[in-house]
């Protein structure tokens, strides 16, 4: 294989741009298991006290994940996450005025390898979510199980990111003076099996959780399609049946995540690695979907609600695509 390498004079701005994003794809791929080995190593050493505090403000601690999490205002304004939107770059697009008295619950798709574009829409303030919807406050759900690693879980919960629990779904949405925003990855990490450039598949036929969740509190529904999210990456063929696939999924059900083989380009070289390629992302943002409250929806307006949504979906698809290149005959396909 020939190997392209990366030309010497790239300008400074554009190695800072790649070092934001390789940090954040090493944060996502390896800083749990970096965290994990630093607590255990620190008990055998002269520091031992600190892993013992940890442990014990970790316990207090410890519901904060699923109680709206702790954010860090300077964490998400860092320089960082500016020049990890160039590197892309990043847009977050809004459709329609979202009401600060009331509570939102978002839905976001695709989720694509890393979910790119959720984490820094959501997580940082680097494409400017504030100044766009004034007086909402952001919130991302993620796996309860990366809230479990110490030290990460404080990085985390730093950046805006909450437990995936129904509890922790409720905390946020519950609140009284409205102006939380909450955001699900709906097709979670078992989408991520199907994200490779030009894909249009969600996996959103069945998943309707979510909408209930919206129901039990009255909370508008918002459509959320992300242009480019599947671009970032090649991802190892998978076909449905084949061996790699039921492997992929064997795993996910033991650990709760799935493990696409994605590869891109490289740090100082284009021809492969795990750095994404710098394609655009185009977050745009729907105009939210009024629900009804009812503590006990039954199937019938859970079903009713759902189809609602992939309407909405669809139509911000078809409204957007042709601005970002997609092709007048590809359309979502629900799974």
């Amino acid at each position: 294989m020939k190997i392209e390498l990366a030309p010497l004079s790239v300008p400074l701005q554009r190695r800072l741009q790649t070092a934001s994003v390789a940090q954040w794809v090493f944060s996502f791929l390896g800083l749990a298991q970096c965290c994990t080995v630093a607590f255990i190593a620190l008990f055998f050493t002269r520091f031992w006290l600190v892993s013992v505090l940890y442990a014990a403000w970790w316990f207090i601690d410890r519901e904060k994940p699923s109680k709206g999490g702790r954010r860090i205002h300077a964490i998400r304004n860092s320089v960082v996450w500016r020049y990890m939107r160039d590197y892309f770059p990043i847009t977050l697009v809004k459709t329609a005025e979202l009401d600060p008295r009331q509570n939102y619950l978002v839905g976001f798709h695709p989720h694509g390898i890393l979910a790119a574009g959720a984490f820094l829409n959501f997580c940082t303030e680097a494409s400017g979510f504030s100044t766009l919807f004034p007086g909402i406050t952001p919130h991302l759900m993620m796996l309860s199980l990366w809230f479990r690693v110490p030290f990460l879980r404080d990085c985390l919960m730093s950046a805006g990111l909450v437990s995936s629990d129904k509890e922790s779904a409720s905390y946020v949405l519950q609140k009284l003076e409205g102006g939380n925003m909450l955001t699900i990855v709906v097709g979670g990490a078992q989408e991520a099996l199907d994200a490779r450039p030009g894909s249009c598949t969600l996996l959103l036929k069945n998943r309707k959780g979510f909408v209930r969740l919206a129901i039990e509190h009255g909370t508008p529904l918002v459509p959320i399609f992300s242009f480019g999210e599947n671009d970032l990456f090649e991802q190892v063929r998978n076909p449905k049946g084949s061996w790699l696939r039921q492997l992929q999924h064997r795993l996910q059900q033991i650990m709760g995540i799935s493990l696409p083989i994605f590869y891109a380009r490289g740090i100082f070289q284009y021809s492969f690695g795990l750095v994404p390629y710098r394609r655009p992302i185009c977050t745009v943002v729907g105009k939210p979907i009024p629900v009804q409250r009812k503590h006990r929806p039954s199937e019938e307006e859970v079903d009713q609600v759902h189809q609602k949504y992939l309407d909405e979906l669809c139509k911000l698809f078809e409204e957007h695509k042709a601005k970002y290149n997609i092709p007048e005959d590809r359309h979502l396909e629900f799974i």
